[in-house]
């Protein structure tokens, strides 16, 4: 699963990488934590519109929904989107055939499960570079008011051995974008099923990883400070490092 990740990087990084221009940077606070659950707007890029970084909400919301109410109970359900069957459920099928983006970020956080504690741990590209999230996104218009909310939806993919044995609860990691899929991931005459097959797994080699403190559960505290993705050692015998 992917909840919360850091998206510290400021709008030159963005508009650099990827040859971009981020057209509504009045609503964009970098920050090294944001929780999927706040339902929080976040830059992306989407196919069709590869020249503009726009700002979509976390929290799919399918074209079919019909009313704010039932908006607000579905969104809450597709933080996520399994890559096995993202062509098939009636929430994702959509978005995947010709409204797919790609999700910037500097790295995210999973948890692993230790005896009756949950050991956060922060995991980012092993270059240090721009990590690019496989995204959906969809632009839904209340009817009511006529007003449209831009969203998306993270896809997820079995994890790695790396990831497995950080998300040692449910084995699954985000599906990681490398320069190559990215732009194959944004291109909408690409075949289905050959979209389908680009939803791999990241090598191991390509990422990094580390335990942090528990600050990163703390609700009462600012989040979005650098602390929150400094290393932080356990004494417990059966982490991974």
């Amino acid at each position: 699963m992917c909840f919360t990740v850091n998206v510290n990087l400021v709008r030159e990084e963005l508009e650099n990488r990827f040859g971009a221009v981020l057209i509504d940077p009045d609503k964009y606070r970098p920050s090294y934590y944001y929780n999927a659950f706040s339902l929080p707007d976040i830059p992306a890029i989407c196919s069709g519109m590869t020249k503009e970084i726009r700002m979509v909400k976390w929290g799919l919301i399918p074209s079919w929904v019909k009313s704010m109410d039932d908006a607000n109970v579905i969104r809450y359900k597709t933080f996520n989107a399994r890559g096995e069957s993202i062509d098939q459920k009636p929430s994702f099928s959509e978005s995947f055939r010709s409204k797919r983006c790609v999700i910037p970020i500097k790295g995210f956080y999973e948890w692993q499960h230790s005896g009756n504690d949950k050991i956060p741990w922060y995991i980012f590209d092993s270059h240090d570079e721009i990590m690019s999230l496989a995204g959906l996104y969809n632009d839904w218009t209340e009817r009511s008011t006529g007003t449209t909310i831009s969203t998306f939806s993270i896809v997820t993919t079995t994890a790695n051995n790396l990831m497995a044995e950080i998300h040692n609860s449910g084995r699954r990691m985000p599906f990681i974008l490398d320069r190559l899929t990215e732009k194959l991931w944004l291109d909408n005459s690409l075949p289905a099923n050959s979209v389908t097959e680009l939803i791999k797994p990241s090598p191991e080699a390509s990422l990094n990883a580390h335990t942090i403190s528990k600050l990163i559960n703390d609700r009462s505290t600012d989040r979005n400070r650098a602390d929150i993705i400094k290393p932080f050692n356990y004494s417990v015998g059966n982490l991974l490092f």
